[in-house]
């Protein structure tokens, strides 16, 4: 169910980036939401190579779009005070105001635990697969980091949370002669290229539960000729089309936070459980305990904040998703 609200909100956010670019406000965000669902859905069922030769375009073009902002605007870095903490209102806590950031920034990471959905279609998947996700996401925090600094160095924080596009506000500021519709166009594939990959790995989720019995074995059955779980991205183009209107692209980011850091809670608790297994054999890269214990503890304390603090949409979006999967998964448990 995260990737499938994930898929949803990236389709929102497709549509809404697709209108401002070609400038058709006429044409409604739900039909080009479903539009992009059915574009993500012919290319999965064409094949994971071609699923992966467009993942890794799509993340060139994203990448360089990142780059090439911290490069125009490198002059402006030390020129404020990166230590500046806006003043809290309504009794707020600074430290919740950051937590509650922090929170949201784990939506940036999704992503990155779908390597692990994809470990049989890979060549020594317990060498590649932990090296890929630790550079992976090294990369990936190096680059947000320094697009930070360089969007408040370039825009005042103030002005930067009012902007309705602060990438393009940023190089507004710092380079005007690049048409702020190069960095729109860059956010289609941005968007395209996560939804893209949480559809190949949520097809490959599904056909993996269907082959252990947990999901109708009819999602496991396999293209003859395209060798791609048919079945399963059908059914999952049938779940996302009203999932994709459902909320606001807010809401449906908040409820795909708290069910990521639910997740990774949750595996981090498997984690230490298989490690203090005696029977459990040692694999090619382990980690101390403490860090799935540490990593259980901060997700679990970043989901009472976000619930304690802020607003109820998200929170209850997220737990009627959690609800329905699994009272989907206690009907297969009875029919089975």
């Amino acid at each position: 169910m995260l990737g499938l609200t994930s898929i949803a909100t990236q389709s929102r956010v497709f549509a809404a980036n697709l209108v401002a670019l070609f400038g058709i406000e006429g044409v409604p965000l739900w039909l080009l939401a479903l539009g992009f669902l059915l574009l993500l859905t012919g290319l999965v069922f064409r094949g994971i190579r071609e699923s992966m030769w467009v993942n890794v375009l799509c993340t060139l073009i994203e990448a360089g779009g990142l780059v090439l902002v911290i490069v125009v605007a490198l002059s402006y870095w030390g020129s404020v005070d990166y230590f500046e903490i806006p003043p809290a209102a309504d009794g707020d806590h600074a430290i919740l105001l950051v937590i509650q950031g922090a929170v949201l920034a784990f939506f940036a990471f999704i992503g990155f635990e779908d390597m692990i959905n994809v470990a049989e279609e890979t060549r020594d998947p317990e060498w590649t697969i932990p090296l890929g996700l630790i550079l992976a996401m090294t990369g990936a925090a190096v680059l947000y980091i320094a697009v930070a600094v360089t969007a408040v160095s370039v825009v005042p924080w103030q002005e930067l949370a009012a902007a309705p596009g602060p990438i393009t506000e940023v190089m507004g500021r710092a380079a005007p002669s690049i048409p702020p519709i190069v960095f729109t166009a860059i956010t289609l594939f941005a968007v395209a290229n996560t939804a893209l990959v949480n559809y190949v790995t949520a097809s490959r989720l599904i056909y993996g539960m269907a082959r252990q019995g947990l999901l109708p074995r009819t999602l496991g059955n396999v293209h003859a000729a395209r060798r791609t779980p048919h079945i399963a991205v059908a059914a999952l183009f049938l779940v996302l089309a009203p999932l994709a209107l459902l909320g606001t692209i807010t809401e449906l980011a908040a409820a795909t936070v708290l069910l990521l850091l639910l997740v990774f809670m949750v595996v981090n608790g498997a984690l230490v459980i298989l490690k203090r297994r005696k029977s459990e054999a040692l694999g090619r890269f382990e980690v101390p305990l403490f860090v799935p214990v540490l990593g259980g503890l901060v997700c679990l304390a970043l989901i009472v904040v976000r619930v304690s603090t802020g607003d109820m949409e998200a929170p209850l979006l997220a737990g009627g998703l959690l609800f329905g999967s699994l009272a989907i998964y206690a009907v297969m448990q009875k029919v089975r």
